[in-house]
């Protein structure tokens, strides 16, 4: 009997979402998708992927969630800094946007405010917040227009562990390049 090889495979689960999965494959298999034995035998090979990227994504918002008000930088706080790069779409005095780096669409920007003055996520902004809010948006329209996508784009905004919200720095994810689908998520 043939020893069995262990690999991880990339594949989409659904227009935005990628995941993991293991699988087997036997050394003689060809390239053919078929010879790919999956190890859930109750599952399809898209719900697999699917279940994976929903867990992961789940349980990397309740993780960030644990820490999302004890006031320590966010990685969008070091991007701000200039302590770790991005590649910068559009600068001004109150917001940044920069290319996200896991994009789920040909163009994904993340548009964020420079000061975070308790904007952890949406679901904490107040009457004062309303400027800075304004200019969040109207930043998502310029990235729009340099990006060429002005057409047909999305603005998406993760509030909380149940949106899988990440990072606990109000940000908006600006997406276009392609055929947006409804209903979104």
């Amino acid at each position: 009997m043939a020893a069995i090889e262990s690999f991880s495979l990339l594949r989409n689960c659904a227009v935005t979402t990628r995941a993991f999965s293991n699988v087997r494959v036997s050394p003689r298999a060809t390239s053919s998708f078929n010879s790919i034995k999956f190890l859930h035998p109750n599952l399809s090979q898209r719900s697999l992927f699917c279940t994976n990227a929903t867990h992961d994504e789940e349980a990397s918002a309740k993780a960030a969630a644990a820490s999302a008000d004890s006031g320590a930088p966010t990685i969008f706080d070091k991007i701000i800094n200039k302590e770790i790069p991005s590649s910068i779409v559009y600068e001004d005095e109150k917001v940044l946007a920069f290319r996200d780096i896991n994009p789920q669409a040909p163009v994904h920007v993340l548009v964020i405010p420079k000061a975070r003055d308790g904007l952890t996520h949406l679901g904490k902004a107040e009457a004062r917040h309303g400027e800075v809010l304004g200019q969040l948006f109207y930043a998502a329209k310029i990235v729009a227009e340099r990006e060429g996508i002005l057409d047909g784009f999305r603005v998406v905004i993760n509030n909380g562990p149940d949106a899988c919200q990440s990072v606990y720095h109000l940000h908006l994810h600006v997406l276009g390049g392609r055929q947006m689908k409804w209903p979104p998520g």
